[in-house]
Order: structure tokens, then sequence, then C-alpha cells
């Protein structure tokens, strides 16, 4: 594929007709193909064996929406615990940024599902099956469909595997255990993430990096000059052509000045590698994933025809084109960790001084206030949600009036990660109310648990004017 034909393409994956580009990369090996090799079985083997673990009784990840619980290495926050959320996620987002300014699009190359599933997993049977692109494809009209039978088994067990980081192991093991009849809700959502799968790893594929997948525009904005990112040298490679053979000179002729020619012989070994389709040799593109494919492939050609590594290569564009020293330190380098210093410990700070209980006090249904002989009664709603890891016993009281609270349903016990609304009724005198003549008293509500937690929240009662009550 020539430069001319990548720029007159939209896309990497589309050709000048509006027909779909298939591409079929072909794997350079390579120091950095080992490395990702191992960093990539590695993150499987994780990913794969992480909601099986157990800290404290709990998954070490486990996004239970449907519940709203949302845990993490043994802590669950919830809904309630919307700073501890806003905290979290700043965090994981300004780490990205922070990561992206110094290495550039590391993640997608390296650690990104969609890359290590596509290249290390789903790729390689294909090219078991069917043969190595750019040599004879192996003969049997079975081997197409046998590699999409493997791909629908191997997506199967991704989605079991997926869906258990947000309903957990437990309930999918029974899923999966039971009749699909007995949970029709839960069997389609397991077909459809299944059939999602196959579709992108059997047809989308890298279609996802290049059209659907945000990172790549957001990296405009997130790289600087000295950002490191895969990098061609047209300082050495240019110009670019083929290798041309000495003559043989007559002694009795003058020799040529020849044009210099670069490093780069145009073999194009770097694009046909690459997962995207793209020419590293065209500069920076939103396209690129820094899977350092093209890196092995130049690498490998360098070292035949004598030349030193690194034409391609991890640079940022400051040292390789600017030919400027590199610099890590600098001004978004600095902002980022201490922003995200501050965020850890600020989160860090409100998670150990979290309390064990949340509690809410809420006017409850009916009128808002009813005299019964000398007493004022107010009905209202305690909602109280146990973050202990036992159940817990709370009982109610009134801290600045003469009253009490009744309980109809008697005792009020909270399972752990639980959220228990009881409506109450708060009784006070009517002489709570002699030095308020807007008829209302701002009652302090004690709400205490039988492993030692308590809590005072204000609760706003009505009731007659001064205390005054009706004959």
């Amino acid at each position: 594929m020539s430069t001319a034909t990548a720029q007159d393409r939209v896309l990497s994956t589309l050709n000048a007709d509006g027909t779909r580009r298939w591409l079929r990369p072909k794997p350079a090996p390579g120091r950095f193909l080992n490395a990702r090799r191992a960093v990539g079985y590695a993150l499987i083997a994780i990913f794969v064996s992480l909601p099986h673990l157990r800290i404290a009784g709990k998954p070490p990840l486990l996004l239970d929406i449907a519940a709203r619980e949302f845990t993490f290495f043994g802590t669950t926050l919830y809904p309630t615990d919307t700073l501890l959320l806003a905290l979290l996620m700043l965090s994981v987002f300004l780490s990205i940024f922070f990561l992206t300014a110094l290495f550039g699009r590391v993640w997608c190359g390296w650690a990104c599902p969609q890359t290590v599933y596509l290249e290390l997993v789903y790729r390689p049977i294909e090219r078991l099956l069917e043969g190595m692109p750019g040599r004879k494809a192996k003969k049997g009209a079975w081997r197409k469909p046998l590699r999409f039978v493997i791909y629908l088994v191997l997506s199967f067990g991704l989605a079991n595997t997926f869906l258990a980081y947000f309903v957990g192991t437990d309930r999918l093991s029974q899923w999966v255990l039971h009749s699909p009849t007995e949970h029709w809700g839960a069997f389609l959502l397991v077909v459809a993430v299944t059939g999602l799968m196959m579709f992108d790893f059997g047809f989308f594929r890298e279609q996802l990096c290049i059209v659907a997948c945000p990172y790549g525009r957001f990296q405009s904005v997130m790289l600087d000059r000295n950002s490191l990112i895969i990098s061609y040298d047209p300082n050495r490679g240019e110009p670019r052509g083929k290798k041309k053979r000495k003559p043989k000179q007559d002694v009795a002729l003058p020799v040529v000045n020849e044009e210099p020619q670069g490093d780069c012989i145009d073999c194009h070994m770097c694009v046909t590698t690459c997962p995207t389709g793209i020419d590293i040799r065209d500069g920076l593109q939103l396209e690129c994933v820094n899977c350092a494919q093209c890196i092995d492939a130049c690498d490998t050609i360098m070292d035949k025809i004598g030349k030193p590594r690194g034409l391609i290569r991890y640079g940022s564009q400051a040292t390789v084109l600017d030919q400027a020293k590199q610099r890590f330190i600098r001004p978004r380098t600095i902002i980022y960790p201490t922003l995200i210093l501050g965020l850890v410990t600020a989160f860090t700070i409100l998670l150990a001084t979290r309390q064990p209980a949340f509690v809410n006090v809420l006017r409850g249904p009916g009128a808002p206030f009813t005299i019964v002989e000398s007493m004022v009664v107010n009905p209202a709603v305690i909602k109280v949600q146990n973050r202990a890891p036992e159940p817990v016993t709370y009982s109610f009281d009134i801290v600045n009036a003469q009253g009490e609270i009744f309980v109809p349903t008697g005792a009020v016990v909270v399972a752990p990660g639980e959220t228990v609304e009881t409506q109450v009724q708060i009784r006070v005198v009517a002489e709570t109310f002699a030095q308020s003549p807007d008829s209302k008293f701002q009652a302090q509500v004690r709400v205490q648990g039988d492993d030692g937690f308590e809590k005072v929240v204000e609760h706003r009662l009505l009731g007659p004017a001064n205390g005054v009550m009706d004959p």
C-alpha cells in the first residue's frame, strides 16, 4: 500500500469505493510482541480469576448496578456515598490522563481488553485454522465454520465472566446451573452479551478502536510534544526508497554523486503488521494504538540490511522531529499527580471516617399531625442503611423534647448492605410548640445501633400554634 493510497482513504478500513477493507495483520516477532504477550496473558488470567476471589467475604470488584452496590477490594460503596464515588471516578480519569501524558496510548496497545483478546486470542485462532497472512490459505471448507464455533464458545465464556463483575459469581452460577425458563431475563442478557462479543471480535474488530472508541480522539488534548508515542524518524528515514546495489564502477569513468538515500527501504512491513492498517510513517494518527508491532517489524528489517535499530521507535515528537532532549518533568506531569494525590488523600480520609450506617428521616404519609390526648403525633419514615458486615438492631428516640418514637413493627433489624424504611410515629407533648408561633419545631431524632453506632438527625415537626390545642 503506497502512501498516496493511504492518504486517499477516509478510514484505514474503508476502500475508496466505500467497501470494507478487511485487515489481516501479519504478526512481527520481536521484543515488544513478547512483552505484550506476557502482559496480555497475565491480564487475561487476572480478568478470569478476579470474580472468584474474595476479600473480607466480598469479590475484589463487583459493580452490582441493580442493587446499587459497588465493591472495590472488600469495601462496598452505595449511592449514598456520592462524594466517595465521585472522588474515585475523578482519580481514575486523572490517572488515565497522567499515563497518557507520559506514555501515550499505552492502555490501548497493552491493556485494553479489545486489543488483548483480539490480537492474542481471536486472531491467533484465525491464523491457526486458515493460515498466516501473506501465505497460501489452508484448504478445507470446514475451517471457517470451525473458527466461528470456537469464537462462539469463547464469546460465551467471556460473556459469563464479564457478567460476573456485575451480578457476582454466586448468582451467575445459579443462572448457569438452572434451566433458562427459570430466569428468562438473565438468559437473554447472557445471549445478548455473547452476540455482541461475536459481532465485535468476529466482524467489527479494529473498527471499534477506529470508529467507536472516543479515546483516540481525546489524545489530541491529552498528549503534548513530550509524550511517548510510536514515532517514525523522517530525519533518518527520508528520502525512502528501495535499497540499491552499488554498480561496479569503471576506474576510468568519473564517480557520479548520487542523491543520498534514507534508511527506510519502503518495504511496507510496518503497514502489513499494523492491526489498524495505518502507515506510521504518515505521522501521529488517532488509529494508532501503540502496540509497537511496527517497531518489531522495522527492527527486523534494519537488522537484515545492517542498519541500526530505532527508525521506528518509542519517542516523543520533541525528540524525534526536533532532536530535543526528552522531558518527563513538565507542567502537566506535575499537576496531574498532585491532583491525584489530593483526591486519593480525600478519598482515604472520607472512607476511614465513614460511619457504619446511613440515616435519613423523612415526613410520613397522611395528615401533617394529629392530636392524641395531650400528645402531638407526626408520621415519619426513618431510613437506615446498614454498612456494617453484621446485622444490626436499631432504636429511635427524641433528644430535645419530651416524647417518644413509636415503632409499630417493633425492633428494626437491618441486614448487612440492606436499606430499611420504617414508618414511625413521633409523639411529643403539646407544650413543645409553646414557643413556636409558626407551628414548627426542629426535633433531634437519635438513632442507635446495638453495634455502638449513634447519630442524631434533625427533623421538623408540625403542631398547634403556640402549643394551644383546640377544645
